[in-house]
């Protein structure tokens, strides 16, 4: 793609990296075969290329991003499909994170919209501040109804809908502190505890830890760490993402000083993806630059971290037929598409993958809150393709997938390393034993 960007212009980093991303755009159009947002709306400017001509146009006129643009930016659900497609190398990603760092300095969103954001920034990240909100939720659940009537209050419905209708206690998983193995050591790693995922799935850590620990490795829960940063990322609200991203490297520095670590792993793979990219946001910041990329080398999937470990034969060999759904995250933001299939199939389920796999579910961090109805229809379209593998449960690897596809499934909807930990002697997961007293 040609590009007319002045020197003045290319003087700023971020300008820079953008011009060349967009140098590498053939006009091809293979990305818009795979988007969810093209394959459902069929509109040309709900595809990447129609998002790459409109930030190009943006950027290179200099000019705060406008309605039009806001619009198609908003739909996009980051879920990085094109960028599996794409022949080029064109990296969307840091393209579209460009361009919302650019809307959310430029553009005055109304004041609804406004609101709605500052709430979700400002309650998500926090553990403490979301339990509590997912407890008053309970209050305003019957008035969801109500809200949904107005366009401009039903990411406020959406939110109410999918509030859980009660809140686990709180787990030991998401104290500092360190969990060490069994036996020989094997290893030393540090988990991240996250935000959202310890408040509505504090069992997915516990089976972590307890899988890792039986494994013979130490797993440490380092001090200070929280947020990775992502749902702020997404909103383009930067400098917040990247002071969540410093706290983080700051926390895991320490841990890999003090006694080294193997890995930082991630259970959540929305999380990793951001994680394995702060090298490159922290790319501009002499005190994080180097720092960032040592944390990002480290950081790995809980299932590509199992995949590098001489695994014994399974305690239990359940023979459950699985529907494994591959967030996009994982498959296409980390290219991790082998190892949650391998490990599964050698714990003894029987893994069946669905048709259009390729098809984002529909959750993309806060996009089933903001854009409640292209999601509705992506995460019906994915029920209807697991429910058509004859399955008897979902596996899938990011808490986001988890909460949209659980909201509409028949089917008990499972964390992978839960699968596997029950697998090699650890706990029955929680959804299979409501799912047999059912």
């Amino acid at each position: 793609m040609q590009t007319h960007f002045t020197p003045e212009q290319l003087a700023d980093p971020h300008v820079a990296e953008s011009e060349k991303i967009l140098r590498k755009c053939v006009h091809c159009g293979f990305c818009t075969a795979t988007c969810p947002t093209y394959v459902t709306l069929g509109n040309e400017l709900d595809s990447p290329r129609g998002r790459i001509y409109l930030i190009k146009d943006m950027l290179e006129g200099g000019r705060p991003a406008d309605c039009e643009i806001v619009t198609h930016i908003d739909r996009c659900l980051s879920c990085l499909s094109c960028m599996t497609t794409c022949p080029s190398g064109v990296n969307y990603m840091h393209l579209v994170d460009h361009a919302r760092a650019h809307i959310e300095e430029t553009y005055r969103r109304p004041l609804p919209d406004r609101l709605i954001r500052a709430i979700l920034a400002a309650v998500l990240p926090y553990p403490a501040r979301f339990r509590a909100a997912l407890k008053l939720a309970k209050l305003g659940r019957p008035f969801a109804g109500l809200f949904d009537r107005s366009a401009a209050l039903k990411p406020l419905a959406a939110m109410l809908k999918l509030a859980p209708a009660s809140v686990p206690a709180a787990s030991f998983s998401a104290s500092p502190g360190v969990h060490r193995g069994k036996g020989a050591k094997r290893g030393r790693v540090a988990i991240l505890t996250g935000c959202a995922q310890p408040v509505l799935d504090p069992g997915i850590n516990e089976a972590t830890i307890s899988l890792l620990n039986r494994l013979g490795v130490e797993v440490v829960v380092p001090p200070g760490e929280g947020c990775c940063g992502a749902l702020v990322h997404h909103m383009g609200r930067e400098s917040e993402a990247l002071d969540f991203a410093r706290r983080n490297v700051d926390a895991w520095i320490r841990q890999i000083d003090e006694g080294g670590l193997d890995a930082i792993v991630i259970t959540a793979s929305g999380c990793g993806t951001t994680i394995k990219d702060y090298g490159y946001m922290l790319r501009l910041d002499p005190a994080y630059a180097q720092k960032a990329a040592r944390v990002s080398a480290l950081a790995k999937d809980v299932t590509e971290y199992l995949d590098t470990l001489d695994l014994p034969e399974p305690a239990v060999k359940p023979g459950t037929v699985v529907a494994y759904h591959s967030a996009c995250s994982m498959q296409h933001g980390q290219k991790i598409t082998r190892q949650p299939k391998a490990l599964l199939a050698r714990a003894g389920f029987v893994v069946k993958e669905p048709r259009e796999g390729h098809l984002c579910c529909g959750s993309a961090g806060t996009y089933n809150i903001m854009q409640p109805e292209i999601s509705a229809k992506l995460r019906d379209r994915k029920v209807k393709n697991i429910a058509a593998t004859g399955a008897e449960l979902v596996a899938t690897g990011n808490i986001g997938c988890i909460t949209q596809i659980a909201s509409a499934a028949k089917l008990p909807v499972v964390h992978t390393v839960e699968l596997l930990d029950w697998a090699y002697g650890g706990a029955r997961p929680r959804q299979l034993q409501q799912a047999q007293l059912q």
